[in-house]
C-alpha cells in the first residue's frame, strides 16, 4: 500500500505524503520508479531529494543517509504457504530454509544475518510466486504488503508471531538538514491530524 501501480498511475500512502509535502513547500512533484535499493543510492547520491518507498530506519542506513521524523510503522512478518507445515515460527528457520526477501529491505537484513539460504528479488510479487511454487519456504516482509500479497495469494498465508517493528521514514542526503528542518513539521502535522492514517487506510480497503 505503500506505492504501487494503478493503471500505469504510482499511487499509494508514500505518493500521498510527497504530494501534500510538495503542496505544502509550493513544490512540483516528481515522482521517479525505480527500484528499492535503486531508491536507496539515487538519495545517497543526491539524484532524488527524498526517498520514500517503506524506507524502515536502521543504524547501518543512518550512515549514508539521514531520516525524517518517523511516519509509521511496521511489523515484520513471515509469509509461508497455507498447510506446508515448513515453517510455523521463526525458531523453524535452519541452515536449509529457502527465505526470500526484497532486496535492499530490512527483510534482507534479518535473513543476511540468519543462518539459512537467504534469495533476493526486486519485488515482493516475484518472491509470492516462487513461494506458491514451492521454490522458497518462506518470505520475510512487512505486515502492510504482506497483507496485499496473501490477500492476492489463496494458498498463501501470514504466521500470526510478528519477527520485529520497524519505523518508516523518509530518506534524504546526508547532510541536507535545512530539507529536513522544512519537512519534518509537514510530517509531524498530517500524522496529528490523522492524514496518514487515512491515506493508509484508503490503500487498504478491501
Amino acid at each position: 500500500p505503500y506505492e504501487y501501480l494503478d493503471n500505469n498511475d504510482i499511487v499509494g500512502v508514500d505518493i500521498d505524503i510527497a504530494n501534500a509535502i510538495a503542496k505544502e513547500l509550493g513544490k512540483e512533484l516528481e515522482v521517479q520508479n525505480i527500484t528499492f535499493d535503486g531508491a536507496l543510492l539515487a538519495v545517497q547520491q543526491g539524484k532524488v531529494d527524498v526517498a520514500l518507498a517503506g524506507i524502515s530506519v536502521t543504524d547501518e542506513r543512518k550512515e549514508t543517509m539521514d531520516f525524517s521524523i518517523p511516519y509509521a510503522q511496521s511489523k515484520q512478518v513471515l509469509v509461508v504457504k497455507k498447510d506446508a507445515d515448513i515453517i510455523n515460527g521463526e525458531e523453524d528457520i535452519k541452515a536449509d530454509t529457502k527465505v526470500g526477501f526484497q532486496t535492499g529491505t530490512t527483510g534482507m537484513y534479518y535473513a543476511e544475518d540468519t543462518d539459512c539460504e537467504a534469495k533476493g528479488y526486486t519485488k515482493y510479487s516475484q518472491a509470492a510466486l516462487d513461494l506458491s511454487n514451492e521454490k522458497i519456504d518462506c518470505i520475510v516482509m512487512d505486515e502492510l504488503p504482506a497483507k496485499e500479497i496473501v490477500k492476492a495469494n489463496d494458498s498463501l498465508v501470514i504466521l500470526e508471531k510478528e519477527l520485529f517493528t520497524d519505523e518508516y521514514a523518509i530518506a534524504v542526503k546526508k547532510g541536507n538538514q535545512e530539507l529536513l528542518d522544512k519537512i519534518n513539521p509537514i510530517i509531524q502535522k498530517l500524522i496529528d491530524d490523522g492524514k496518514i492514517d487515512e491515506y493508509t487506510l484508503n490503500h487498504t480497503k478491501e
